[in-house]
């Protein structure tokens, strides 16, 4: 087995996972119509998304697991993801706020790996880059918008960067796994992608007025599976139970 791009494939599909089912748990609460579609689209293109990255890594792995089975029948203690996509929706300004510095970290790698040495990670890269794009835009306009909008919709932006900015620092970290990849031309060194992914938050946060928190956080979180905020075990517990309650089930 590939361990190092199996690796990879679940740090990507996790990062997706996770968030995708943090979105959709908008889906009927949203403040306005138009918003709840739209994060409930969101969350569809996500886990369409994780499909992919963990269909990979199962045909990687060899070992017969699926996309399904990599979701659902994985503890905590296996997630590769990010602590930021992990961290709970709050009002919606930190949801979206979530959304937007993700969205920019995934714009960024995802054109980059469109050059990859492996060609069904290039190929995903190609599908999910045409969402994400919409995706960047869409969550960077309102940002702006509300950042830039009331007294009231400006302190909550300014409340969600404060509390999220500091989880960004992990995107940039890098292990034994990243400098493998890296070196095999797969995907990118995660710290070659922070001046690009600087540049555009600074130059939203200006439109937005904005002010980036002093911080850059750099604790490598749950990539190791060594440790996850508290959140995702209680995200998993309402992810998985179907699945763990009846394995195997078939509609």
């Amino acid at each position: 087995m590939d361990e190092a791009l199996f690796e990879f494939c679940l740090r990507m599909g996790d990062n997706t996972l996770v968030l995708g089912h943090r979105v959709s748990e908008w889906c009927g609460h949203a403040p306005v119509l138009e918003e709840d579609i739209a994060l409930a689209n969101t969350a569809l293109d996500l886990i369409g998304q994780t499909q992919f990255w963990l269909g990979l890594a199962g045909e990687v792995e060899g070992k017969g697991r699926d996309a399904d089975a990599l979701a659902f029948r994985r503890d905590a203690w296996d997630f590769r993801s990010v602590l930021l996509v992990e961290q709970p929706n709050g009002d919606f300004g930190q949801t979206i706020m979530r959304q937007f510095l993700f969205d920019a970290w995934q714009s960024i790698i995802l054109d980059r790996l469109k050059g990859s040495s492996d060609d069904r990670v290039k190929a995903i890269a190609e599908k999910a880059s045409k969402e994400v794009a919409y995706h960047f835009e869409r969550s960077r306009d309102t940002v702006v918008g509300l950042g830039d909008g009331t007294a009231e919709s400006h302190a909550r932006m300014q409340a969600a960067l404060d509390k999220l900015y500091p989880y960004v620092g992990e995107l940039f970290g890098a292990d034994a796994t990243d400098r493998e990849i890296a070196e095999r031309g797969i995907a990118p060194l995660p710290a070659d992608l922070r001046e690009a992914y600087d540049a555009l938050i600074a130059e939203a946060m200006v439109e937005a007025t904005l002010t980036l928190p002093d911080s850059r956080w750099t604790h490598t979180g749950g990539r190791d599976g060594s440790r996850h905020s508290e959140h995702l075990g209680h995200l998993l517990t309402e992810m998985q139970w179907l699945q763990r309650a009846y394995p195997d089930a078939r509609w």
